[in-house]
């Protein structure tokens, strides 16, 4: 497990179960907001170089490949992104309305929105669509997760500090056990990165390398 996301509250206080345990029937991959859109920030403000290099050699790279293992496993894979039906975008939670970074308006049709070539949907796999940062809140993922019998979830994708904290606390909220992959998610800066996953580490999730959960997936 990772111990370097470790906050104020689990240094004297270690978790009572370090170790990531879960079964794999009941276990699915939620892949949040990586969409078109983010891969051309850089293109308008050099300040986003470094996110836009993460996400091309780390976390892309590592969505794949664990989408890949848990297909090969047949376990679920499902997607979140971020789009209004309406062109006006007056369907957009405030969150989404207001003004400066947060003003997202991209249609469920506009090429923007959706999910990135190289870590796209296949066949089947869901894809649930929100105007809200939680992908809980703003769709039936949460119906959808139960009917399919899912108790843990683990989750990738971006921003780090936005949308999956926001989903990840809203799915601790209704008792799903959640595992974050701190290298396959990025943050507009490493420092929000680090301090997101710092502070919902042990609280709201476990948070684990790739590579660490394809070693626990593997040896089940």
């Amino acid at each position: 497990m990772e111990k370097t996301f470790c906050s104020f509250y689990y240094q004297v206080c270690p978790s009572d179960n370090t170790e990531l345990k879960l079964e794999k029937a009941n276990t699915a991959l939620l892949v949040i907001d990586l969409q078109r859109v983010y891969t051309k920030l850089a293109d308008k403000d050099p300040r986003w170089n470094a996110f836009s290099k993460r996400l091309n050699e780390t976390v892309l790279p590592n969505v794949k490949k664990i989408e890949a293992l848990f297909r090969k496993n047949k376990q679920d894979v499902i997607f979140a992104r971020i789009a209004c039906h309406l062109k006006d975008g007056r369907d957009r939670s405030l969150s989404q309305k207001m003004s400066g970074w947060n003003n997202i308006l991209i249609t469920l049709d506009d090429d923007d929105s959706q999910i990135i070539d190289d870590i796209a949907p296949v066949n089947d796999e869901i894809v649930v669509t929100k105007t809200t940062d939680s992908a809980l809140t703003g769709t039936n993922l949460r119906l959808i997760l139960n009917n399919l019998g899912i108790k843990t979830v683990v989750c990738a994708g971006i921003f780090t500090d936005q949308c999956v904290a926001s989903t990840v606390r809203s799915l601790s909220d209704e008792s799903f056990n959640v595992v974050v992959l701190e290298d396959a998610c990025a943050a507009g800066t490493m420092e929000l990165h680090n301090a997101e996953l710092t502070i919902i580490n042990n609280i709201y999730a476990k948070v684990c390398s790739t590579d660490d959960l394809i070693k626990v997936l593997s040896s089940n």
